[in-house]
């Protein structure tokens, strides 16, 4: 080993989904989603003014702020936009868990948090989900440094009901909870509204799944005023222009189109029923997902095996070689013709 390798950190990176070459594909792999963004978002690019691209974009991401607050009935005070909820969520472990004390999530969620941990050096516990993929809320009411978790939960699609999430919150008063609500639109109640009565509650969410601009990488906090100013604060000590002038400006176009938005998300739920019922018939089971995946095991055949069979013919889900999820392939909803063909194929491959 040479000696500046000495001096070098060492992590085991996150392995995000494939992203085939070959865009001959059915991708169901990656939760994106299916259709394309709003008419509103096309028309802005149409219009863009690259007159602007010569000087730096706005710091606060003030347009998208102020939509976003508008949106969701806060003030922009509560509002936080980084690069995709990733950069948040990274954003926020270096601003809020900085304690001895381990912080605290799911043995069996979204992996990229055990690597920002590592990254950071934030000492951590993962608490063991129930036989049914369901958080054991008492496992939360300990002393720790920090929580976080999803809701609904990544690879699983479960969801946690509000009074579950509020009861964490409310009982860990000392330390900052974490909501990741990436797929919070596909079904359930989002803790937005406990802004107001937790001032320790950070919400985040994401443009990259239910509002179809994944390539834009745009994500967004909900949190008390304090919360919000002290990650502004890590934000400009890092990097002051975090997002593009074309993201912050497609991004209000975006949100704009309420009614483009809704119809989409409806659609994808509607798919998605129809796709657990077919996945039940042909002897697949799962937990109830109110996400826009589904996280299933077959009664009979190895999911290793069905993801390679799949894959050979061009259809990627996700597998992963985990444990207690090893048997479970994660398959994202897409669009109605290719769920269709994703049944055709395993009825055909499982008979």
């Amino acid at each position: 080993m040479k000696a500046w390798e000495a001096n070098i950190r060492k992590v085991v990176p996150y392995v995000p989904g494939e992203q085939p070459k070959d865009k001959d594909v059915i991708k169901l792999n990656t939760n994106e989603n299916p259709y394309p963004p709003s008419p509103m978002v096309r028309e802005a690019l149409r219009n863009l003014n690259v007159d602007q691209f010569r000087k730096y974009p706005d710091p606060a991401i003030t347009a998208l702020v102020n939509e976003l607050a508008g949106y969701y009935g806060v003030k922009p005070e509560n509002v936080f936009v980084g690069v995709g909820s990733d950069d948040v969520l990274a954003m926020a472990f270096m601003t809020f868990f900085n304690s001895s004390k381990p912080i605290l999530f799911p043995d069996i969620t979204y992996s990229f948090y055990d690597v920002w941990a590592d990254l950071l050096n934030i000492p951590y516990e993962t608490q063991k989900l129930d036989e049914n993929f369901q958080i054991v809320k008492e496992d939360y009411l300990k002393d720790n440094g920090g929580i976080i978790f999803p809701n609904p939960n990544a690879p699983t699609g479960v969801l946690q009901e509000l009074s579950v999430v509020e009861e964490i919150i409310s009982k860990n008063q000392d330390s900052i909870v974490m909501v990741d609500e990436a797929y919070i639109d596909f079904g359930g109640e989002s803790a937005l509204p406990l802004i107001e009565k937790y001032d320790n509650l950070l919400v985040v969410q994401t443009f990259s799944k239910s509002r179809s601009m994944a390539g834009m990488r745009i994500g967004y906090a909900f949190g008390g005023e304090k919360l919000i100013k002290y990650l502004n604060d890590v934000k400009y000590s890092f990097n002051s222009y975090t997002m593009n002038q074309t993201s912050i400006d497609l991004g209000v176009a975006c949100v704009q189109d309420k009614e483009y938005f809704e119809n989409t998300v409806q659609k994808i739920i509607k798919t998605r029923e129809w796709t657990k019922e077919e996945l039940k018939k042909i002897g697949f089971s799962f937990q109830d997902s109110m996400s826009n995946f589904i996280f299933a095991t077959h009664e009979s055949r190895k999911a290793k095996e069905i993801f390679e069979a799949l894959r050979e013919h061009k259809i990627y889900v996700r597998y992963f070689n985990k444990p207690r999820i090893d048997n479970f392939l994660r398959i994202s909803i897409g669009t109605d013709a290719e769920m269709q063909q994703l049944i055709a194929f395993l009825k055909d491959y499982l008979r």
